[in-house]
């Protein structure tokens, strides 16, 4: 293995940690915002971090129709996703939160195999049953000492956030083709602000302030920025190291985010969760192992951070 090639492995486990750690401090503060002023807050200063980068770039020319429908799907991508997601961390743990929304990469993969975009092997079913496993073993736990409505409207709202971004990962991928990924992303998450901004303001975001504890900013600022790092981290190492085995990375997130809400938020370490993190982190390992393809592969979408 080169070291170009490790090192975009290293990339993709920062992504995989940084996903885990945004979703335990957005469990921290979603009680005192609302979820979708989090997410514009999240995508505005994840989209300033990217600012540089993208001036940076040659100018890419989008048909109209095309950079519309790219903006559209930024808007599911990193504005419906990133609300459901916010608002199912106000009804559980983002341990749990993590699991569940670690089957973005099986969903996608499920989405593309029902369209005829990819096929559907031994190994990649056998790794989606294993994580169904594994999610089952979550929400099992929950029916056996009975969880709250709340909890499972919680687990709800994060598999609809997996699955909205599987479709619009899937959706994407005529116009990666065409076009280079990071001008897409930029334009994808700043259509996302602008959407945001209007559910913001129905959640009275630029009528009363935000809560001013340096916690809460700290907390903010934090998912923002390791948001937009993140990003650009999954786009240098889908540029340098195979799809699958980056997207394998993704299953460290569940694992942060379990020690960490152990740790900080003093979450529950059940048998339940331990069964789940086993059932999905077999099945990515499973599902995602393929030979590695050649370097001018064309990446597909990278996930949400």
């Amino acid at each position: 293995m080169d070291r170009r090639y490790l090192l975009a492995l290293l990339a993709a486990a920062a992504t995989g940690v940084q996903v885990g750690a945004a979703m335990v401090a957005t469990r921290f503060v979603v009680g005192a915002i609302g979820p979708g002023s989090l997410a514009l807050l999240r995508y505005a200063i994840a989209l300033l971090c990217l600012l540089p980068f993208f001036l940076r770039q040659p100018k890419t020319r989008f048909t109209p129709r095309d950079l519309l429908a790219v903006m559209a799907l930024g808007i599911g991508q990193f504005g419906i996703l990133i609300a459901l997601l916010n608002l199912g961390l106000r009804y559980m743990p983002a341990t749990r939160a993590a699991l569940l929304f670690t089957t973005f990469p099986l969903l996608t993969m499920l989405v593309a195999a029902a369209l005829g975009q990819e096929r559907l092997t031994v190994a990649k079913s056998t790794g989606v049953v294993l994580t169904i496993l594994g999610v089952a073993a979550v929400l099992g736990e929950k029916l056996l000492v009975g969880g709250s409505p709340q909890e499972w409207l919680g687990a709800a709202l994060v598999l609809g956030a997996a699955l909205c971004g599987a479709l619009c990962s899937v959706a994407y991928r005529p116009y990666l083709r065409r076009y280079p990924t990071l001008p897409v992303g930029f334009w994808a998450m700043l259509a996302s602000v602008g959407g945001l901004s209007l559910l913001a303001a129905t959640e009275g975001f630029f009528t009363t302030p935000p809560p001013l504890r340096p916690g809460f900013w700290a907390a903010v600022l934090f998912i923002g920025v390791s948001s937009g790092i993140g990003y650009t981290l999954w786009l240098w190492a889908l540029k340098y190291a195979s799809p699958t085995h980056a997207t394998l990375f993704l299953a460290l997130s569940p694992v942060v985010a379990a020690l960490l809400g152990v740790i900080a938020l003093g979450e529950a370490f059940t048998w339940g969760l331990g069964l789940g993190l086993l059932g999905v982190t077999g099945g990515l390992l499973v599902a995602t192992r393929a030979p590695r393809p050649a370097p001018n592969a064309a990446p597909p979408r990278p996930t949400t951070s």
